[in-house]
C-alpha cells in the first residue's frame, strides 16, 4: 500500500478523505488495499482513515489491538461502543466529504458493501459520503505488466483449448462415437488443468441448441444432450494461470455441427457480434479522441446495435463484466441495464465484450471478448475475435 499515492486520488476527487473498515471479514476489498491479510479472524470492529493531508489514523478495538499494526498512521483504541464513536467523531467530525465502500442507490454493488447502519453513524458526525468506487478501481482492479502478462499467456492456452473443443466434437461424432455436453465439459477441464489453467472452481459452459438459452447453463451428467449433426453450440471458458497474482482469460465462441446454420441462427449471431465490434469502437474513438468513457455509455453503444435489430428484449445481461484476479472483478463493468456504472475506464483495466441474444426453448449465441487498457491508452483484445460461426465438419 503506497499512502501517499492513495492521498494524490483522494485530492484528485476533491474530498477529505477514505474510511476504510471491516467487522467479520465482510469487506475484501479493504483488506487487499491495504494489504492485509483477509484470513484472519476479526471479531471487533475497525477502522482506518487515510486523510487527503496528513497521517493515517487506525482506530481497534483493545481485544485486537494489533489488528492494523502492519499500516502506518496514528493509532487510538477503544473498549465500550461510546468510547467507539466518540473517538470515530474526533477521527472524521471535521471533514466535510469521505469516501466509503458505499454506492448510492446499490448502483454499483460490487463496492456497496458497508452496512446502512454503519453509514448512518458516520454521517450522524457531519461528513457527507461519496463512493469509493472509483478509488477500488484504481488500487484494486489497475493491473500491472506483470498481471497483464499473465493474461496473455493464459488468453494463448484458452483459445488453443476452444478450438480444440470443437474439433473434438467433429472427431468424435466422424468416428461414430457419443458425445454429451457434459463429456465435453470435463474434456476441456482436464486440458485446462493439463496445461496450468485454473478456472476457479467453476465449470465451462457447454450448450447445445436451447440449452445455453440459459446464459450460465452449467452442463450434468443426467439431462447431457448428445452432439448430433444440425445442432447449434455456444462454449464459454475461461482460467488463469496457476501462479499468484495472475488474471483471468475469458471468452466464448459459437458453431454449428455441419456446413449449413439455419438462418436465423446465423442471423442472431451476425448482430451480436456487430453489437461487440460497434462497442469495441466506441471504446477506442474515445480513447483515441482523448475523451472520458464510461461503462455504462459502452453497454448503451453494443446494446443498441441489437435492439435497432429487433433484439433488445433477448438480450438480457449487461454487455461486460471486469477482469482481474476474480473472473467478475471489482473494476468498472460494462453496464448500463443491471446497474447504471458510472466508473471511467481507464489505464490498466480489464474487461469483456460479450454481447448475448438468447430465445428461451429455442436457440442463444454470445459473443465475448476481453479487453485491455494500455498504460498509453490503447485498447488491446489479445487472440482471435470471432467473425463467423464456427463450422463442426462431419
Amino acid at each position: 500500500m503506497d499512502v501517499k499515492k492513495i492521498q494524490t486520488a483522494i485530492k484528485e476527487m476533491s474530498i477529505d478523505g477514505w474510511l476504510l473498515c471491516d467487522f467479520h471479514n465482510r469487506d475484501r476489498l479493504a483488506y487487499r488495499i491495504l494489504d492485509m491479510d483477509f484470513n484472519k479472524m476479526t471479531s471487533r470492529r475497525w477502522f482506518y482513515f487515510i486523510p487527503a493531508e496528513g497521517k493515517p489514523v487506525r482506530l481497534v478495538h483493545n481485544v485486537e489491538k494489533t489488528k492494523l499494526d502492519s499500516l502506518p498512521g496514528d493509532k487510538m483504541s477503544y473498549s465500550a461502543w461510546v468510547d467507539l464513536h466518540a473517538s470515530l467523531k474526533k477521527i472524521v467530525g471535521g471533514a466535510k466529504k469521505i469516501a466509503m465502500q458505499y454506492s448510492p442507490l446499490n448502483n454499483i454493488p460490487y463496492t456497496s458493501i458497508i452496512d446502512g447502519g454503519t453509514i448512518d453513524l458516520i454521517r450522524s458526525f457531519g461528513p457527507e459520503i461519496v463512493s469509493s468506487a472509483d478509488l477500488v478501481q484504481q488500487f484494486e482492479a489497475v493491473i500491472d505488466q506483470k498481471g497483464y502478462e499473465s493474461h496473455l499467456k493464459a488468453g494463448d492456452i484458452i483459445q488453443h483449448i476452444k478450438n480444440e473443443a470443437f474439433a473434438e466434437i467433429g472427431k468424435e461424432i466422424s468416428g461414430g462415437k457419443k458425445l454429451t455436453e457434459y463429456e465435453l465439459m470435463k474434456f476441456i477441464l482436464e486440458r485446462l488443468d493439463a496445461e496450468g489453467i485454473d478456472p476457479g472452481g467453476d465449470v465451462p459452459i457447454v450448450g447445445i441448441n436451447d440449452h445455453p438459452a440459459n446464459p450460465h447453463f452449467e452442463p450434468t451428467e443426467e439431462g447431457s444432450y448428445e452432439f448430433k449433426r444440425g445442432d447449434m453450440v455456444l462454449i464459454d471458458l475461461w482460467g488463469k494461470l496457476k501462479e499468484p497474482g495472475s488474471i483471468y482469460y475469458d471468452i466464448t465462441w459459437c458453431g454449428y455441427v455441419g456446413d449449413d446454420p439455419p438462418e436465423k441462427y446465423q442471423e442472431i449471431f451476425h448482430v451480436a457480434r456487430d453489437a461487440r465490434i460497434a462497442a469495441l469502437n466506441f471504446i477506442r474513438k474515445r480513447f483515441a479522441d482523448g475523451e472520458p468513457c464510461y461503462g455504462w455509455e459502452v453497454d448503451d453503444a453494443c446494446r443498441n446495435v441489437v435492439r435497432e435489430a429487433g433484439y433488445g428484449e433477448q438480450f438480457v445481461h449487461r454487455t461486460g463484466h471486469s477482469i482481474g484476479e476474480e473472473l467478475h472483478g471489482n473494476g468498472v463493468h460494462m453496464d448500463n441495464f443491471e446497474t447504471k456504472d458510472e466508473r471511467r475506464l481507464v489505464p490498466g483495466i480489464c474487461f469483456s465484450i460479450e454481447p448475448g441474444i438468447y430465445f428461451e426453448g429455442e436457440m442463444a449465441v454470445r459473443s465475448e471478448i476481453d479487453c485491455f487498457i494500455t498504460l498509453n491508452g490503447e485498447v488491446d483484445v489479445h487472440g482471435e475475435e470471432q467473425m463467423e460461426l464456427v463450422r463442426v465438419h462431419v
